[in-house]
């Protein structure tokens, strides 16, 4: 999809429980896989394809430096009201995610949510996501495979992850609490460190 089509969806975006988080037991479950993954705080933290930054303010909110980037502007003017309302500190900016104008070596923490199956070019991405990290570095993905039939399942990502890095963790993630329902497809966490 492009930025228009993600453009279209920043409106209602957040009435998917697992996207807005309103919903006081889907947050929590979110908080409790989420944080405990992060380094001590404040690590600088950069979420690729932020969408409405729903997981940027929770861990800025949590104590860390969050810089989050989505090439849709209404997802982005939609994560920056929320900061706002959360009184955070995230930054949040148009960006490609595929390919983000950050530095080298310039971040402790890669998060990505349900973005890299949707990018042209996965791999690339993560060359350029793991070029990011600071060492020792950690990245973060939540991903899946979808009843849609979109998505990647845990085994391409692993192939797709394993010539770039040595230590890769997948969990399956299918506790409803998290979906804000019982889930029938494929969702997992992808956890790699330097």
């Amino acid at each position: 999809m492009g930025s228009a089509e993600w453009d279209e969806q920043a409106v209602t975006f957040d009435s998917e429980p697992d996207h807005g988080l309103l919903d006081p037991s889907v947050r929590s479950a979110w908080a409790d896989l989420i944080i405990p993954l992060m380094p001590p705080a404040p690590a600088s933290v950069l979420d690729v394809g932020c969408g409405t930054g729903s997981l940027s303010v929770l861990l800025a909110q949590a104590g860390h430096d969050v810089h989050g980037i989505d090439f849709s502007e209404k997802m982005v003017a939609a994560a920056r009201r929320k900061a706002d309302a959360a009184g955070v500190a995230a930054r949040f900016e148009v960006d490609d995610a595929q390919a983000p104008s950050v530095a080298p070596a310039s971040c402790d923490v890669v998060l990505g949510r349900h973005i890299l199956w949707a990018l042209p070019d996965p791999r690339t991405a993560l060359e350029r996501w793991i070029a990011a990290l600071r060492s020792p570095g950690l990245l973060v993905l939540v991903e899946g495979y979808w009843s849609t039939g979109a998505g990647l399942t845990a085994t391409e990502c692993e192939r797709l992850l394993q010539p770039l890095r040595q230590e890769i963790t997948i969990t399956q993630l299918d506790n409803p609490a998290l979906w804000g329902r019982p889930i029938t497809d494929e969702r997992y966490v992808v956890v790699s460190h330097t």
